[in-house]
């Protein structure tokens, strides 16, 4: 028979079991459904404004960064139509070499050191052509004011114009993209943030010929400066 002692030995050297801890991710939360990685950084790639280096996406789901290059292999293939993704999985059927995707009409590119969503290049044409259609109403001020910062300051990066409207330019740099008045034109060889410039569409909407005739921005402000050099 085992005595008190003997029975409070066995209770210090064997605590009662609680539920398995591990560090938590934002992909493995105790009591929540388990989140595949090539999903999560396609749901993360699809909002991102500016390409996202592998370093950036591993930090932002808590994964190494070798998972993290396997994770965009398997979305480049399976954007191709040569191959499938989903992080692999030991709890499910493997469904086979046989079960291939589709050519997405979209790639996943790597440019500046990041990887981000492009149409491919040849729907390029049709997609500026549908844009362009769709883009009938007028310029609201926020767009313009973006608009005559990248006119002036060209190339320049998204925070740069931010930092010289002191407002968030994503949603209206997006607008602009959209409607064909400027276009990426560079990378920062530094940070690797898109460089943004007009395009002849808003010469030719302004009816100059280049932007040297821009008039002067200098009497317009009231400093001379205002984030831009003077003339």
């Amino acid at each position: 028979m085992t005595s008190e002692t003997d029975a409070a030995e066995l209770t210090d050297a064997a605590p009662e079991e609680g539920p398995e801890l591990s560090i938590v991710t934002p992909l493995d939360v105790p009591g929540q459904p388990r989140l595949d990685l090539d999903r999560a950084l396609e749901a993360i790639l699809f909002i991102a404004d500016e390409p996202q280096g592998v370093v950036q996406l591993a930090a932002a789901v808590a994964r190494p960064v070798a998972e993290v290059r396997a994770a965009i292999a398997r979305l480049r293939a399976d954007y191709d139509g040569t191959g499938t993704s989903g992080e692999p999985r030991t709890d499910v059927a493997d469904e086979g070499p046989g079960a291939r995707g589709i050519r997405r009409g979209f790639e996943l590119r790597e440019v500046g050191g990041g990887w981000r969503f492009y149409v491919r290049a040849e729907y390029d044409t049709l997609v500026a052509d549908f844009v362009l259609t769709q883009s009938s109403t007028k310029l609201s001020q926020a767009a313009l004011e973006t608009l005559a910062v990248i006119a002036y300051k060209q190339p320049i990066s998204r925070s740069s114009i931010a930092s010289i409207r002191a407002v968030n330019v994503d949603s209206v740099v997006r607008t602009l993209l959209g409607r064909g008045l400027i276009t990426e034109v560079d990378t920062d060889a530094e940070t690797g943030a898109i460089l943004y410039g007009t395009t002849e569409l808003l010469l030719t909407n302004l009816g100059i010929n280049s932007v040297e005739e821009l008039p002067h921005i200098s009497p317009l402000l009231d400093d001379g400066q205002g984030g831009f050099d003077l003339d």
